[in-house]
């Protein structure tokens, strides 16, 4: 018994060891990746530790800061294409074991092979990454793998598209020098049609294909992530490196993804939205076997004579652009026909038959960028792929043709003629590219002529979104459209939180509009007091089975087939219950289902009333059960992202472009009340979040993010949710941090007064080089990370900013924002900083 008790004595002391080890590990993780802070306010602190954590878990995190190793990189270039690791062999193992990221990016552009270059910066040593999704989805198998089957160090990570770039989003705050290769390797996995794979890896990218034994697998393309994920990459880079994009904007340095999807013509997108893509097995054959003999760069796409296509950032960019315009439909949305939802899947049932708002207001977004962008443009003139260039044109000159439409309200047939003419266009350009591939010749186009291109767009933008402000102060997120013949006419849907969230992020809106918009959501049905917070969908009771499939008399009445068939007591469309209620029959599962039946019936006696009322038939189907308003989960569900649920990541999104609007409102010199209502409308979105809720009001430890909330119990599902990464961004705006043209900046303006300590405490932290340290704290002051710099902010003044560097000696500099070479030693991890300190003079 004694030897029994010794032996778990001893198991408990190596239990308890590599507990305090694995502790120490994750906490060197988080303060690598900023997510140490000390303030006043406790529960924020480690609600930004959580937050923190989970970001790095499902994006992953560099392994040694910019620090790249040789052998990693042999290794990754020679999965990559085995072609460029051969050529350069020599240069390749001749790399010591570790040297600086930016060092190695210097010595490859000396060796002049864009493919080299291309993979080099591709290249993102990352580690202790995890695919996100629910555990119990077939198709989410994944692990943490830090270590192979010998031992050694794993730098790997991986993740579903829409999920790791925007971790990536969050990640690259701490780690800029890394958001240029972010941009890279989501490019370079970008197709020439102008979508993207479904997952990412650190060997390359995948995409689903049908498998008749997997009722999970699927294929299609999603909506706006490559709108808003690529965008807030996009200005991140810029904010951080102006120069960089600038100069990436002519250079054809980019490869497209050759996913063998195929849209379909716009003709078959018109009479089947739903039904819009093939799978191209042979060409996927093809890529696959490809890829084995080559590596990674085997997917990609190559040109009509075998060579890699190549395009340049200005192509990238308008490419999204070009996409998203073509299925532009005029005060309705961005029509969603690729048989995938849009941000939020719980409206999947909307593929088809909806339009996305909410994909138009950061198309805008991304349009006001480019238009800046292009203002840097090294030179006048930019080449395009000749394929794209000629699309380009055609869509130009139907923006501009259709210019003089603006001026009132668009009619259902004009509608529809401008939603031909862009999306004839691009069936064209689609076609010859399936058919033919790109020859890989260029074509010049005038960087006026883009911007003018930018200027035409933004109008009807514009002209929508002015056009889908309710009645109510609201903004419709998604709408409803029905094809008829040559028009189109849409129909509004209820109103929804991610359309609000939208519409404030994409810098259509005053800074005034923007608070009279808060106003108004406050007061909505989407506001939930119970968490003075806000639900994704109004709540609402849902009818029950008996109150469904009930046609009414009237409607009955104005149909001779149906009143000929009751007559007869024929059943085959409609039947009469024991009490005198008329239902469609019950086999009858979908508007197609009817279609088959009403066939059937052209075959018989009622075949001349059956050919005469079959578009009576078909409406009178839809207007009983309204098929085109399902929305899917999201009007079927009470949880997840169901009806009077919260979904948490959503409220984040809305507290950063709350946030973003304030930014804008103080640059654009916004009046004191303005401002005032800002910050009021942000601190209330702060709190309802549930940091500083009692568990027994929120459900769960508040320290942690969780997925959801719905009505009948607390927050569910901890941990892995995307609203650590807004959550993240919103962090460091609180504590002031802001960074404009290659400088970093403090405002003290998004300062809470209530952060800062009242009394002494010790902040402990790691530097760059992984060594851990302390910090003695006075009252009056807060503590955090940025890069793994200390940043000491001081609620006394007078403004300045102490710069102490590595060897002991400081600078004062007398304002809070530092000049660009000294935010360049922090952005890139220099080590020749100590810390900041950073007074505010607050009052």
């Amino acid at each position: 018994m004694l030897h029994d008790l010794h032996s778990l004595g001893n198991i408990a002391a190596q239990i308890d060891e590599d507990v305090a080890v694995g502790t120490r590990n994750l906490v060197r993780i988080v303060a690598a990746a900023d997510g140490l802070q000390l303030t006043q306010d406790e529960p924020a602190v480690w609600r930004h530790y959580s937050s923190t954590l989970f970001n790095v878990m499902r994006g992953g995190l560099p392994s040694h800061n910019y620090c790249i190793s040789g052998a990693d990189l042999r290794l990754f270039i020679s999965k990559a294409n085995r072609r460029v690791a051969q050529k350069h062999k020599d240069f390749l193992e001749e790399l010591p074991e570790s040297l600086p990221h930016r060092v190695l990016l210097e010595r490859v552009r000396e060796r002049r092979d864009p493919d080299l270059e291309r993979l080099a910066q591709e290249y993102l040593p990352l580690t202790f990454s995890r695919r996100h999704g629910d555990p119990s989805r077939p198709w989410n198998s994944f692990e943490i793998k830090l270590k192979d089957e010998h031992g050694h160090r794993v730098l790997n990570y991986q993740g579903n598209w829409r999920d790791i770039f925007q971790n990536w989003e969050a990640l690259s705050l701490s780690f800029p020098g890394f958001g240029e290769s972010m941009i890279y390797k989501f490019l370079d996995s970008s197709t020439a049609d102008g979508y993207n794979p479904y997952r990412i890896s650190s060997d390359g990218y995948d995409w689903e294909i049908i498998d008749p034994h997997d009722p999970w697998s699927y294929i299609g393309y999603w909506g706006d992530h490559q709108v808003i994920y690529l965008l807030k990459l996009l200005e991140q880079a810029k904010r951080h490196y102006p120069d960089r994009l600038r100069k990436l904007l002519s250079r054809a340095i980019f490869s497209y993804a050759n996913v063998p999807y195929r849209i379909r013509p716009y003709s078959s997108l018109l009479a089947d939205p739903r039904n819009t893509i093939g799978f191209d097995s042979v060409a996927h054959r093809k890529t696959m076997d490809r890829s084995a003999e080559l590596g990674a760069d085997g997917k990609a796409l190559l040109t009509r004579d075998g060579q890699l296509a190549r395009a340049n950032l200005a192509e990238k960019i308008f490419l999204v652009i070009l996409t998203k315009l073509a299925n532009f439909v005029p005060e309705a949305g961005i029509w969603m026909n690729t048989q995938r939802p849009e941000w939020n899947d719980a409206n999947n049932a909307l593929v088809g038959a909806g339009a996305s708002m909410v994909t138009l207001y950061y198309l805008r977004r991304f349009l006001v960028f480019t238009r800046q962008l292009l203002a840097q443009a090294p030179e006048g003139e930019i080449e395009l792929s000749a394929e794209l260039a000629v699309l380009f044109g055609q869509v130009f000159d139907a923006l501009q043709s259709f210019l003089p439409l603006l001026d009132s309200p668009i009619s259902d047939h004009e509608r529809k003629s401008i939603l031909d003419a862009l999306g004839s266009a691009t069936s064209v350009y689609r076609e010859k590219l399936y058919s033919q591939g790109l020859t890989g010749e260029r074509s010049t186009v005038l960087v006026a002529r883009l911007q003018s291109f930018c200027d035409f767009a933004l109008k009807h933008l514009d002209h929508s979104i002015h056009a889908n402000r309710r009645s109510d102060g609201l903004y419709h997120s998604y709408n409803l459209m029905t094809i008829a013949g040559d028009s189109i006419r849409i129909r509004t849907l209820h109103e929804m939180l991610e359309g609000q969230v939208a519409v404030l992020s994409s810098g259509a809106l005053t800074p005034e509009q923007s608070v009279a918009l808060l106003e108004a959501l406050g007061k909505s049905s989407l506001y939930r007091p119970d968490q003075a917070s806000y639900i994704l969908y109004p709540n609402r009771r849902l009818p029950c089975f008996l109150q469904k499939n009930n046609i009414p008399r009237c409607e009955v009445e104005k149909s001779k087939l149906l009143i000929a068939m009751l007559e007869r007591d024929d059943r085959r469309i409609v039947v009469r219950d024991v009490d005198g209620g008329i239902h469609f029959n019950a086999s009858f599962c979908s508007v197609e289902k009817l279609k088959q039946g009403l066939r059937e019936l052209k075959r018989s006696d009622f075949r001349q009333l059956a050919k005469e009322e079959e578009p009576q038939i078909l409406d009178l189907y839809e207007k009983v059960f309204d098929h085109q308003s399902f929305t899917g989960r999201s009007g079927t569900f009470y949880k997840y992202e169901g009806l009077g649920c919260i979904y948490w990541h959503m409220v984040s999104k809305l507290l950063l472009a709350v946030r973003e609007a304030l930014e804008r409102a103080l640059a654009s010199g916004a009046d004191e009340f303005t401002l005032q209502h800002l910050r009021a409308h942000y601190n209330d979105i702060y709190e309802g979040l549930g940091i500083h809720k009692s568990p027994a009001l929120y459900g769960a430890i508040p320290t942690d993010p969780y997925s959801h909330t719905p009505t009948f119990a607390g927050a569910q599902q901890p941990g892995m949710t995307g609203q650590v990464k807004e959550d993240f961004i919103a962090r460091m705006g609180e504590m002031g941090v802001q960074v404009e043209d290659g400088k970093l900046a403090f405002v003290p303006e998004l300062i809470c007064k209530t952060e800062f300590l009242d009394g002494s405490r010790t902040f402990h932290y790691w530097d760059v080089k992984g060594t851990p340290r302390t910090l003695t704290l006075h009252r009056g002051t807060v503590a955090f990370t940025y890069c793994q710099l200390p940043v000491i902010a001081h609620r006394s003044g007078p403004r300045h900013i102490r710069v102490t560097l590595a060897d002991g000696t400081s600078q004062l500099v007398d304002q809070l924002k530092l000049d660009a070479p000294t935010s360049a030693a922090i952005f890139d991890r220099s080590g020749t900083i100590e810390r900041l300190d950073v007074f505010y003079d607050l009052a």
